[in-house]
């Protein structure tokens, strides 16, 4: 089975084009510079999934020429990866369904408070249609994807990851204990949020997350959630190790 991983955005809010900024990333010309929030989508013969809605998440659904939608994962509750779910109701429309939302129980109810039209009055005709689903630490299915949820730090909030097979998708994190460690080696692609070169209270830096990933010893790592401080996309390619590189928006990798 073959299963299409595309990145969606490899952003942050602090990414590109930053309002007002005129450093070299945010006037760069190279796409890879230009990056939507941090978002991925997930497509085996038998489920189209997406790990979080940002702001960016309608434009992201056009551009990648989204036709369908069954479930959305979230790793946690920030605005810049859950701005964007009112827009999963064109799913619902084309669909004539609810969208399963898989979720724990802290994010489930911040949603709840962030879109609180949603669930005061779920009798509107025309808003978003969802399903809750809860998630824990354990590992469920999927139709045909095995999903093993992943609990890391990001600063002081628990934050989940995602390893479907032998691609893991971690981000906004800069903590994650040997137990979950454990969940991801072995994987062939890891995916890890890298904000900047300079350490940051809740993001690892450049060298952490490199330095994480040759530990882990995985094939491939890309890095995302990238700040426009992070510098030029083929500049920043050029310190990385062998098996290491910059995620950008519309990159896709098949297992």
């Amino acid at each position: 089975m073959s299963v299409k991983y595309s990145f969606l955005g490899t952003g942050t809010s602090q990414g590109v084009p930053v309002i007002g900024c005129t450093c070299n990333v945010c006037s760069s010309n190279n796409t890879k510079d230009q990056r939507l929030r941090s978002s991925l989508l997930v497509q085996s013969p038998e489920i189209t999934l997406c790990i979080d809605t940002g702001p960016d998440f309608r434009q992201q659904m056009l551009s990648a020429a989204v036709k369908k939608m069954d479930a959305i994962l979230f790793t946690h509750e920030h605005q810049d990866h859950t701005a964007g779910l009112d827009d999963v109701r064109a799913f619902n429309f084309l669909q004539k369904k609810a969208i399963d939302i898989y979720a724990n129980d802290r994010v489930q109810k911040r949603l709840r408070q962030q879109f609180a039209y949603i669930f005061n009055n779920p009798d509107y005709p025309g808003i978003p249609q969802i399903n809750f689903c809860g998630i824990s630490e354990k590992s469920f299915y999927l139709n045909d994807l095995t999903i093993t949820p992943i609990l890391a730090m990001h600063g002081q909030l628990p934050v989940h990851g995602f390893r479907m097979g032998d691609f893991t998708y971690i981000t906004d994190v800069n903590f994650i204990d040997e137990e979950n460690l454990d969940k991801i080696r072995g994987s062939k692609v890891l995916v890890l949020n890298a904000l900047k070169q300079k350490s940051h209270h809740s993001h690892f830096s450049l060298h952490e997350a490199v330095e994480l990933a040759q530990a882990l010893d995985v094939e491939q790592t890309y890095l995302t959630h990238l700040s426009h401080q992070m510098g030029l996309h083929t500049e920043v390619e050029k310190l990385l190790p062998a098996g290491v590189n910059i995620a950008y928006d519309g990159l896709t990798v098949e297992l």
